[in-house]
């Protein structure tokens, strides 16, 4: 069976910890998309080749989830050449047999518009910012200012911004549990997958 569920929106918004349980409870795979271009960006150099050449291990680097990461994969996203570069290999992952999850910035517009069920993730700026400062620390009021130079950054950019597909169904975590969230995403793919039956 081939089954996508798009996941997008912005950092920290739990798009991750939705997608990884979903690919969990329906035994599918997962692609956290991002890890992706946190690798190009991590690999330092041209960053067009380094996305040519971006093998599996790249993805096993244990610096892809810091802050410097993060805003490095916002920096080489922006580039054309580099998006083109890492689409087929996104579009392989989800189109091929046995149900997948990608979880992204333009997964549900760009990447899978076919997608079988499309979800926008979201959460306030303050909130998102309080998540992130949770897992790398440091000073909250410059964490919160890199979540908005990066919410402009992905959402202003003119290829593939960031901002939900036309039929997504919008998740604010904002004042939700993780199990909560989680649930609902759930909820929704159930549903799809028994209308399909």
């Amino acid at each position: 069976m081939i089954f996508t569920v798009a996941i997008d929106g912005p950092a920290a918004a739990g798009k991750g910890t939705i997608g990884r349980a979903v690919a969990a409870r329906f035994g599918f795979a997962h692609l956290d998309t991002g890890l992706l271009y946190r690798a190009v960006g991590a690999k330092g150099g041209d960053p067009v080749l380094a996305a040519r050449g971006l093998v599996p291990a790249d993805l096993a680097r244990d610096d892809l989830r810091t802050l410097v990461a993060g805003q490095a994969a916002s920096r080489v996203a922006a580039i054309p050449e580099v998006r083109a570069a890492l689409v087929d290999f996104q579009r392989r992952f989800a189109r091929a047999k046995g149900g997948a999850v990608l979880d992204g910035r333009d997964i549900g517009t760009v990447i899978c518009p076919e997608a079988e069920v499309k979800l926008y993730v979201t959460a306030s700026a303050e909130v998102r910012a309080h998540r992130r400062w949770l897992e790398v620390g440091g000073d909250v009021s410059v964490v919160l200012a890199e979540v908005k130079e990066r919410d402009a950054r992905d959402m202003g950019r003119t290829d593939a911004p960031l901002r939900p597909a036309i039929d997504a169904v919008m998740i604010d975590t904002s004042a939700m549990s993780v199990d909560e969230a989680v649930a609902q995403a759930v909820a929704l793919v159930a549903a799809k997958l028994g209308e399909m039956e």
